[in-house]
């Protein structure tokens, strides 16, 4: 990386802290009324979980607590339709997207159909022929085939004119999807999204698969299976819908917190083989659950990679298949373009790094866009990701290595992220002139547009973003929830702490402030100077942490001395396995003690 990257201050302002600011006597309150140790409590009511009752329905969230799916406008006739073509023996094809959340979806749609009688076929596009979303020339081959029954899952809440065309065509369509609509609701028989506006759904938040989980359960609840079955396959279901709701970044509260906590308390015991042997192949052993971040991290990104970098039908014969053998080599598949997956993402990352040392780069951009000759389709919503936390600003990368068949010109096709307060979808439906084809959401989306329009892209959502964003807002930002010394850090307070997750986008992992802390010798690097271990001093206690990601502010560390400290505290099965304590410290920063 050139130096002047690296060291550029503006690429990484200085974080802002916003301070706890809590009750004494309210957490003293829910310490004693939950018997919590105080910085537990202290964390929930910074949260606003400053109730008993509300703390305890937050520490306990149960199944039944699951709200009504028939809520969800069109389920109605959505499960009518479908059990009529189960009880037809009518073929139905559940049409999914290639990401974590779609093949999950059509996981647990298609095995329901199949275990209610009925058969369903299933498509999913390969990202790089097809690209995203419904197509239509899928649509005609199932007419052909004798489908007259769809059902798109965590896709076409925008398809349509895929829909009216399948309306042509004698097929009936059920949409099910997560994302935001447009003006015009496409024409489908039912469509199935919280987030429609006439949608009285209580909670907005699922993900895709968490509203193919709803038309599960609704369609269970009408079928003729005792309740106990209905529950045991409910169960089995919210495992991979669990992991489709961590990997899809959307709140976990709410029914999101009950599907993950559960789902992920599920996969200390998974009979299914694909999911045992990618279990496996992610560094997990039989009766080990993962914690949310373990998911995002190691497994989720294994199932991506099959859609990013090859099929993403991989994936789903994984799921669906009674093999073992077949099973392990699927999911050492995935382990393999996993490992390729990174390698390109890393490479790109740095054709990017070396980009800023050009004019594409001010420095008092409020947003970025960067585009590339050939760079892999597949990982360019994950490049964003990490350039996103790199620049603490709304970022777009885009390339050229996706083929439009139907265009005589050259095309731009790529993924965005956000920052905190920035509406990615609003930011292009402000400038709809300029793209072929958009959607997503608040804080990630997708474009293509024609090549020529990569300037005015640029500008436009340049000035979008200066309109709306301050320089307070283009700063890092931590959000401690309690003071904490260290001598308050044992395996008591740690495990009530922990109690509360799982942790992710909408229930962050707990952070505190450590004051006045000592650095205790030069931190040691970890992983070729991208990562350190540091020990701080903080009256008698000394206390180890790993600063993961700091190899840019080695010089920082070595020269800090009493320094003030935001760290959060992570669950560390490696450390359980070989007899110590089962979590650690993790710096977030530091700064001089005031």
């Amino acid at each position: 990386m050139p130096d002047n990257i690296a060291t550029a201050p503006w690429l990484r302002p200085a974080a802002r802290w916003v301070l706890p600011t809590v009750n004494d006597e309210r957490v003293e309150d829910l310490r004693r009324a939950l018997g919590l140790h105080r910085l537990a409590a202290a964390v929930l009511v910074h949260r606003g979980f400053d109730e008993a009752s509300a703390a305890e329905a937050f520490l306990s969230p149960e199944l039944d607590s699951l709200c009504d799916p028939f809520l969800l406008q069109g389920m109605d006739i959505a499960v009518e339709r479908l059990l009529q073509a189960v009880h037809r023996r009518e073929p139905i094809l559940v049409y999914g997207d290639y990401d974590v959340d779609g093949t999950s979806s059509i996981v647990i749609l298609k095995k329901t159909i199949e275990i209610l009688g009925g058969c369903a076929e299933y498509h999913v596009p390969h990202r790089l022929t097809e690209g995203y979303g419904m197509r239509s020339e899928a649509i005609e081959r199932a007419a052909a085939s004798g489908i007259r029954l769809v059902v798109s899952v965590d896709t076409g809440i925008r398809a349509n004119e895929v829909v009216r065309h399948a309306n042509g065509l004698g097929i009936d369509v059920i949409v099910t999807d997560h994302h935001l609509p447009d003006a015009e609701l496409p024409p489908a028989l039912a469509v199935l999204n919280p987030n429609r506006p006439d949608c009285s759904y209580p909670f907005k938040h699922l993900c895709g698969a968490g509203v193919t989980f709803k038309l599960v359960q609704a369609l269970l609840s009408r079928s003729n299976m005792a309740t106990a079955r209905q529950k045991a396959l409910l169960d089995s279901f919210l495992k991979p819908v669990a992991i489709a709701t961590v990997a899809d970044i959307v709140p976990l509260t709410g029914e999101n917190r009950v599907i993950v906590r559960r789902g992920l308390a599920g996969l200390r015991c998974v009979r299914n083989l694909g999911l045992r042997s990618l279990l496996t192949v992610s560094g997990f052993e039989q009766g080990e659950c993962p914690t949310a971040h373990q998911v995002a991290f190691r497994v989720a990104p294994r199932i991506n990679a099959a859609g990013r970098m090859s099929t993403a039908r991989d994936v789903i014969e994984l799921f669906l298949t009674e093999d073992g053998d077949r099973a392990q080599r699927l999911a050492e598949q995935l382990d393999v373009l996993n490992r390729q997956r990174q390698k390109v993402e890393a490479e790109i990352v740095e054709a990017i790094l070396r980009q800023c040392e050009s004019e594409i780069v001010i420095e008092d951009a409020a947003a970025l866009v960067f585009s590339g000759e050939g760079w892999h389709p597949g990982v360019l919503g994950i490049v964003a990701s990490r350039l996103v936390e790199r620049f603490s600003r709304p970022v777009f990368v885009l390339s050229d290595a996706v083929q439009h068949e139907a265009e005589d010109h050259r095309c731009l096709t790529g993924s965005g992220r956000s920052i905190p307060g920035f509406h990615l979808l609003e930011a292009l439906e402000s400038m709809p002139e300029l793209f072929t084809k958009f959607g997503g959401h608040k804080q990630a989306a997708g474009l293509t547009l024609p090549a020529t329009n990569i300037e005015p892209f640029r500008t436009q959502f340049q000035q979008f973003a200066r309109a709306r964003l301050t320089a307070e807002d283009l700063r890092p930002q931590f959000v401690p929830d309690a003071a904490a010394s260290f001598s308050e850090l044992n395996d008591t307070s740690v495990k009530d702490v922990m109690a509360l997750g799982p942790f992710g986008f909408g229930n962050p992992l707990p952070l505190f402030v450590a004051t006045s802390a000592e650095l205790c010798g030069p931190p040691r690097s970890i992983g070729e100077g991208k990562h350190f271990s540091v020990v701080f001093r903080q009256d008698d206690r000394t206390r180890l942490m790993k600063a993961w990601n700091f190899g840019y502010r080695q010089a920082e560390l070595e020269s800090a001395r009493r320094v003030d400290l935001v760290f959060g505290i992570e669950d560390d099965p490696g450390s359980r396995k070989r007899g110590f304590a089962g979590w650690c410290m993790t710096l977030k920063d530091l700064r001089s003690a005031s």
